[in-house]
Order: structure tokens, then sequence, then C-alpha cells
């Protein structure tokens, strides 16, 4: 049973990036289900809405948001396309197998690009962006390499940086523990889902990070089920 006092160092199986099978697949189709059915995309939404006043010039007042370069969206693929001229990340760990099943998850949107990137690489620490978003990204990262990431992401945002992750609670852990179980989710569900957790954040975590990266102008919101929405103003 995880230590739910500190952060967990221990690896997920999706950490693997040399693994491309049906079993992969199947667990990003249940990661779609598990983030529909929980909010898991909820907090992107919300900080996008509110972000909207201070979009560039020409952005639509209505409708879905859009990315330009996203590494791997989530599975629904719930986009449309961004504000002309925007430039927008979305950053999720992947190779090209998750590249592939994102491509094909947004055939219906041929304004949506797909990259792979190094994002300690100082070519991609160059890139400016409008808005950066990492959606369950962050928790697969040490602490060091977050406050290193996040100081570079808030040079990189013209507008803001938009965090979705988990908030590590006994509550969230034993839920999605039992619940990937009853609902008979594969082996890599059943592993990761609540190591997700056991890897995941306190507030005062998040703001000792934010902190150390000399980052001060934020909100931090906490918001269903058991994640932190967290704006870094540029």
């Amino acid at each position: 049973m995880a230590d739910l006092r500190t952060r967990s160092e221990q690896d997920e199986l999706m950490d693997d990036l040399t693994l491309a099978s049906d079993e992969l697949r199947q667990n990003l189709d249940e990661l779609e289900t598990v983030n529909t059915w929980l909010g898991g995309y909820a907090p992107v939404l919300d900080a996008l809405a509110r972000l909207r006043p201070r979009f560039p010039a020409g952005a639509p007042a209505r409708g879905r948001f859009g990315q330009r370069r996203r590494r791997h969206a989530p599975p629904d693929c719930p986009l449309g396309p961004p504000p002309p001229g925007a430039r927008r990340a979305g950053w999720h760990r992947c190779h090209a197998f998750m590249l592939d099943y994102a491509a094909a998850k947004a055939q219906a949107y041929p304004e949506i690009s797909f990259q792979q990137a190094d994002i300690f690489a100082p070519d991609f620490a160059r890139q400016p962006f409008d808005i950066l978003t990492a959606s369950l990204f962050c928790h697969h990262f040490s602490d060091e390499q977050l406050v290193q990431m996040l100081a570079q992401w808030h040079r990189q945002a013209g507008l803001a940086v938009i965090i979705n992750d988990l908030h590590r609670h006994p509550l969230a852990y034993h839920s999605i523990r039992w619940l990937t179980r009853l609902l008979g989710g594969s082996r890599l569900v059943r592993h990761d889902a609540p190591l997700s957790v056991a890897r995941a954040f306190t507030r005062p975590e998040l703001e000792a990070l934010l902190a150390a990266a000399g980052i001060r102008n934020y909100t931090l919101r906490w918001r269903w089920a058991f994640r932190w929405q967290l704006v870094i103003s540029a």
C-alpha cells in the first residue's frame, strides 16, 4: 500500500516509452472513460474560458477550444480551431504510437497537428506560445524537474500556463484503486491509476514548487474529482 504522506517515486507502467501495443491502446481508451466521467477535462476548459477575454484579437466569441501544437490529445479530443494566429501547446508524455493514436482521434479536426519534442531541449525552450497546457503530465516528473519546467514554461508563455493534475488524497487513491478493479480494468490501468494519485500533489507541495521556480502570480483551485487547476499568468 502506498505511503501517501509524500509523493511516490515509483514509475508508472505507461512511463515505459517503448510500450506500444494493443494493451496500451486499451489503457488510453480506459483513461478516456475515466477522464470523461470524473471531470478530467473540465479544469483546462474552465481555465480557457476564464482567459478568453485576454485572447488575441480575432478569437471566436464562442465554440470549442483548440490547440495548434499538441503531443497527445485527450482521447475524446473535444477540440476546435484555435484563434487566428494563436500558438498554444499542450504537452503529454508520448512516443510514435501515442502520436498515431492522437492523430486517429483528431481526424475530424485537420487544423490540429501533433509533434513529439524534448521539453528539456534548448530548441523547445526557445519556442514562444500564447498558452501552454499540461494535463495530467506534471506528476510524471520529479520535484527538481518540475521546478525547471515551471520556470521555463513561465518564460515561454505569452498569456498563461494551464496545469491540470491530481490531488494526492487517501479517498482519491482508494476510490480509483477499487473502481478500476470493480470495472475490470486492464493491467495497466489497475497499476497506473492509483499510482498516479500517489505521485500527485498536495496544495502545499504545489505552492512550494511554484515558489522554488520564482512564480508568484498564479491561481490554484481544487476541482472535482480530486484535481488541481493551476493557472500561471505570464
